[in-house]
């Protein structure tokens, strides 16, 4: 497999079903993730049913939290166009154009990418190398045993059965029956763990007599008739029969979840019509034991999952028992009260498990959502489904999926009603967390409008409060400050405070800050303090700490900054806001190098710089709060000088999350100044006149609106030279453009003029 991904950018593993493609896949990726600098990433695409969402897994997968309007497929390409990785495409074959459509544009847009496919037909892209899996290895028919365990199969048999059965070996004895089960097996790997498991109850002999049985069934007696797939299909059908009827209704409707599921969603999607709580209860441990349902491991709360074969099977079950579209809206009625629960609770002490649950089940989210949205009469519940998370789409920083779901249903429905006035307001503040100004504006227009026209005070409110936040976020506080003081005295009007409703204390405390009102910005979060706390709510709370500090910030009082921004860096942790997190030890940076400490400065200035790529645009592309940012920068390099500067912004790129916010909390000691960067290969043989100007400007830790500044370019064109570079010269981030520089720097024939 390592010289097939050395000769070919994409390699598919092919064959038929339970045959250990996704086993092989993940073993290939253990085995060679060192030798990609990047690592090994899979994508489980079993999970997904909707073609469009193929480059949002894909993302999901790198840990890319999108912040911006640009599609996940240009995020994507644009995140592995310098890097070195394996991405690893599991279960292609329902999606297989998507999958062969992403391929194709990820090979072409990243010279450094390799992808391994597993799939049951070929994806059909240019330069494709087909890989078939073969099944396990076993004995011929009249071959003598010798040593049984040399054989795959029969390990593997003896494995599986010790699990159920300890007292179980491989032994003279009993091993021609063992291998001659394996054998009419095709030495299937599933089809030979679901016989395995037969061993608590039935001698080998008994369970070879039972599947020969089913096997005469399929060929009608004619035994060379049963070709590789239809023997999975007898291992699965004499499964599924040696169920009880109980497990039996359970594994087909257990079919409907997309990815894991737990207990309590099985006994309210499942229970009904011939299934009782005990049955459920019962039958998932019957079903865990014949190996339907696989336990997930270190899981906070049990969970469970099936296989992609396994689950097509019972689909399949489902369907003939006319259940399929029963259970499916079930499934969709469990999600929608799961996502109003989080609604519900999001203004409470359960912000951060909420977050983590949400996160778990979203692959059952997205088949809700698709079922709403496919499913003639269901649209406007998929309206309310998909703005009933809104607190995992914006605090989980979900922003891309949830503009997704929202702009599909918007579509889909236009019809005026209180869903979509709400709908067009989450789909407004989305835009606001994506920089996309105007576009916010336009949604939360019509949704105001929408709302005036209901007479619905509570959406009206709430399009009043985005619109100043879109303001406020687009470098115009003074025009958002009424509108954000107008949304505030109706939300105390009212009494009922959600957590958006609190969120209008952070956003007008913001804009008190970017005017310099640090007396209002202190009331506002006093206010705040007091209705937060009653309520155990963090995260709005964290967001005007972050605005107080701000504005300390601004004013000249660096310590005063950071008594706010700290305790809110500390929330945003506790929920892993990775917006809020970056933009805390954002502000703490710039707080670091007005405290007279550069070099700290300089580490987390690093640092933000790479949690920004994974993000988006940094602080939402506010012009004001960039130029603060760029000025803070100048005065790092100023006092550390360009190479001692660049050495820190290295250090910062190279820390985890968790050592970064440490750092910025000064709970840890900024990493010693590296007495000499890493020798990379000289620069000066590779690249133009204009990419060594960039070169040198990137390793003096200038970023690209000062690179563009001082070369007197745009923007837009300083980012072509560093990603160009990148690329030329095979590197992942800046910090080793910067290294490089150093080395040819450093080397006496190296000429940089």
């Amino acid at each position: 497999m390592r010289q097939a991904l050395a000769e070919a950018r994409l390699v598919t593993l092919v064959g038929v079903g339970g045959v250990g493609k996704t086993r092989l896949a993940l073993h290939v990726a253990r085995e060679l993730r060192r030798a990609f600098r990047d690592g090994a990433h899979l994508v489980e695409l079993a999970k997904v049913q909707d073609p469009a969402l193929v480059p949002q897994a894909v993302a999901a997968a790198l840990d890319l939290h999108g912040q911006t309007v640009r599609d996940a497929t240009t995020v994507v390409v644009d995140y592995l166009a310098d890097r070195q990785l394996l991405l690893v495409l599991d279960n292609c074959e329902h999606l297989i154009d998507a999958c062969a459509a992403l391929a194709t544009t990820l090979l072409t847009n990243a010279p450094g990418l390799r992808v391994l496919a597993t799939s049951r037909q070929p994806l059909g892209v240019p330069g494709e190398q087909l890989c078939p899996v073969s099944p396990l290895s076993v004995p011929a028919a009249n071959e003598p045993l010798g040593s049984p365990s040399q054989y795959e199969a029969l390990a593997l048999f003896e494995q599986r059965a010790a699990m159920v059965s300890p007292e179980f070996t491989l032994e003279a004895a009993n091993g021609p029956a063992v291998a001659q089960l394996c054998r009419r097996l095709d030495g299937i790997p599933l089809a030979i763990e679901l016989a395995a498991v037969r061993v608590r109850v039935l001698s080998v002999e008994q369970i070879l007599n039972r599947l020969e049985n089913r096997f005469q069934l399929l060929s009608a007696g004619k035994r060379d008739a049963v070709p590789r797939h239809q023997t999975l299909r007898a291992a699965v059908d004499w499964s599924y029969e040696l169920c009880t009827e109980a497990e039996r209704l359970l594994w087909a409707r257990c079919s409907v979840f997309a990815g894991e599921f737990d207990l309590d969603a099985v006994e309210t999607v499942c229970v009904g019509e011939g299934l009782t709580g005990d049955d459920v209860f019962q039958g998932i441990t019957g079903l865990t034991d014949k190996s339907i349902l696989t336990r997930v491991a270190d899981a906070p709360r049990a969970r469970y999952r099936m296989l992609d074969t396994i689950r097509q099977y019972g689909r399949q079950r489902l369907a003939e028992a006319g259940e399929d579209a029963t259970v499916r809206r079930r499934h969709r009625d469990y999600y929608l009260g799961l996502a109003e629960r989080s609604d519900a609770e999001s203004t409470g002490p359960r912000q951060g498990e909420w977050i983590a649950r949400l996160n778990a089940e979203r692959p059952n989210l997205w088949a809700a959502l698709d079922y709403c949205l496919a499913t003639p009469g269901e649209i406007r519940t998929g309206l309310r489904l998909s703005t009933a998370l809104w607190f995992y789409w914006i605090a989980g920083g979900i922003v891309r999926e949830g503009r997704h779901w929202l702009d599909r249903a918007l579509a889909l429905d236009t019809d005026a009603g209180p869903e979509r006035a709400r709908a067009l307001w989450l789909a407004g503040w989305i835009a606001i967390c994506q920089g996309d100004a105007a576009g916010a504006l336009s949604l939360l227009e019509q949704s105001r409008c929408l709302a005036t026209q209901l007479g619905d005070d509570t959406a009206l409110t709430d399009a009043l409060q985005a619109i100043g936040c879109a303001l406020e976020w687009n470098d115009k506080p003074t025009q958002a400050t009424p509108l954000l003081d107008e949304a505030l005295a109706r939300h105390r009007a009212s009494g009922r405070w959600t957590t958006p409703g609190l969120l209008n204390f952070a956003e007008r405390a913001q804009s008190a800050a970017l005017l310099g009102d640090t007396e209002t910005a202190m009331a506002l979060l006093r206010e705040a303090e007091t209705l937060c706390t009653a309520r155990g709510e963090r995260w709005a709370l964290s967001w005007t700490e972050w605005g107080v500090g701000l504005g300390w910030w601004r004013a000249g009082k660096p310590s005063q900054a950071a008594l706010h921004l700290s305790p809110a860096l500390r929330k945003k942790q506790e929920v892993d806001d990775r917006l809020g997190i970056v933009c805390c030890v954002e502000l703490l940076a710039w707080v670091a190098e007005a405290e007279g400490d550069p070099h700290r400065a300089a580490v987390l200035l690093g640092a933000t710089e790479r949690m920004w790529e994974l993000i988006g645009r940094p602080l939402f592309d506010t012009h004001t709060l960039l130029a603060w940012r760029d000025q803070a920068r100048v005065r790092a390099r100023e006092a550390l000088g360009e190479k001692r500067f660049g050495s820190c912004c290295r250090q910062g790129a190279e820390m985890s999350q968790q050592d970064v916010i440490a750092l910025a909390l000064g709970e840890r000691a900024a990493p010693a100044p590296a007495t000499r960067a890493p020798a990379q290969a000289p620069v000066t043989s590779l690249l133009t006149k204009r990419e060594l100007q960039v070169a040198a400007l990137v390793a003096s830790g200038k970023s690209n609106r000062e690179i563009a500044a001082s070369l007197v370019i745009s923007r837009r064109t300083a980012e072509g030279h560093v990603e160009h570079i990148l690329t030329k010269l095979g590197f992942t981030c800046r910090s080793q453009i910067a290294a490089a520089w150093a080395a040819a720097s450093a080397t006496p024939r190296a000429s940089h003029s």
